[in-house]
């Protein structure tokens, strides 16, 4: 089960993407709430305002409303640095590690005598001390 997991999360098809699209959806709007409800009032207490999506400034009869900026950078902001280190950090780490097992695959031979996995340019296995000759 694991196997098809790793599977399904390194496979991009258009099924992938549109669930990741919808989650992610799903995940801005919770991270929308978390920051208009419980970060902009904290942030905002030193000031005499009750939020950032409260203040604007007019000029010319058009209202500027720079607080609903602040808002969406600080989302933004906690979007970005969850999708970092939740996402593209461990599966960067799983790509390398799948890498450095190819890696090592690539610098090893098989023993013709007991079929031990050895370095290629051994003369002697290390485990049948049969005579391997280098390559």
């Amino acid at each position: 089960m694991l196997k098809e997991f790793k599977e399904f999360v390194l496979r991009g098809n258009v099924v992938d993407l549109a669930i990741g699209v919808a989650i992610g959806a799903a995940f801005t709007a919770v991270v929308d709430s978390f920051t208009a409800n419980l970060i902009t009032p904290l942030l905002a207490i030193p000031g005499d305002a009750a939020s950032f999506s409260d203040l604007s400034f007019t000029v010319s009869g058009s209202e500027f409303r720079y607080g609903a900026l602040i808002d969406s950078i600080i989302s933004f902001a906690i979007v970005a640095a969850v999708l970092f280190f939740f996402v593209v950090k461990p599966v960067n780490a799983l790509v390398s590690r799948r890498a450095a097992a190819r890696d090592v695959e690539d610098e090893t031979r098989d023993c013709p005598e007991c079929l031990s996995s050895i370095p290629v340019g051994a003369r002697r296995c290390a485990f049948c001390t049969a005579d391997v000759g280098s390559r």
